[in-house]
């Protein structure tokens, strides 16, 4: 069987472990993205504390995918737990770094000029601090996603959900008719959707980054 008569005859199924491959990622992005942003408006005004976020980020990024998500099996069980945890703790150092560098680059005028006319604190960080450092947030939630559409397909080795399963299967089954198919078919799912994530946030950055920001 070709590679087209396997994506015919498989298109259903393919189609739906490719939704829920995005869903696992899309989920864990949105819990990684409040995680990280939170940590870093609690520690870029320090300069200790926001070394020790980023580098217990980059901790975890030095556990390799498989290994982490074998230790979390016997605390939260086989299935979607183990790999929302385990994506989520990935997707964090890009963007809690980046947090970090944006907040700590916010001209530092503006926020005397948003103190001098009345603005509290929190209306301070909302108002001009987060804006301003947005790009840069953008920009760490744009390279975690790419790293957890890759580590995603690990989580089938916990009964987890996405092309990953495809993958195993075909990896599992080598010699076999379709095994390559199944491979090449889990590989290209991943990249495609890399690919259209990654385009929907360059259209999110141009509707939510004013143009001279961006200049």
């Amino acid at each position: 069987m070709s590679f087209w008569e396997y994506l015919g005859n498989r298109h259903a199924q393919l189609l739906a472990d490719s939704l829920q491959h995005a869903s696992a990622v899309l989920q864990c992005m949105v819990a990684a993205t409040v995680i990280g942003v939170v940590v870093g408006i609690v520690t870029y005004r320090s300069e200790w504390a926001g070394d020790v976020a980023t580098t217990a980020g980059a901790t975890i990024l030095t556990v390799p995918s498989l290994a982490l998500i074998g230790l979390l099996i016997p605390l939260v069980g086989l299935g979607v737990a183990p790999t929302v945890i385990a994506l989520t703790l990935y997707g964090l150092l890009p963007i809690v770094r980046n947090a970090i560098v944006g907040l700590r680059g916010v001209d530092p005028d503006l926020v005397d000029a948003a103190r001098g006319i009345g603005m509290s604190r929190l209306r301070q960080l909302v108002k001009v601090e987060l804006p301003l450092a947005w790009p840069p947030i953008l920009t760490g939630i744009r390279v975690s996603t790419q790293m957890l559409m890759g580590i995603a397909a690990i989580a089938a080795f916990a009964s987890g959900p996405g092309l990953g399963n495809s993958i195993f299967r075909g990896v599992a089954s080598l010699g076999s008719a379709n095994a390559l198919n199944q491979v090449l078919a889990g590989t290209l799912g991943i990249v495609v959707l890399a690919l259209l994530f990654d385009a929907a946030y360059v259209l999110i950055g141009r509707l939510t980054i004013p143009r001279g920001i961006r200049a």
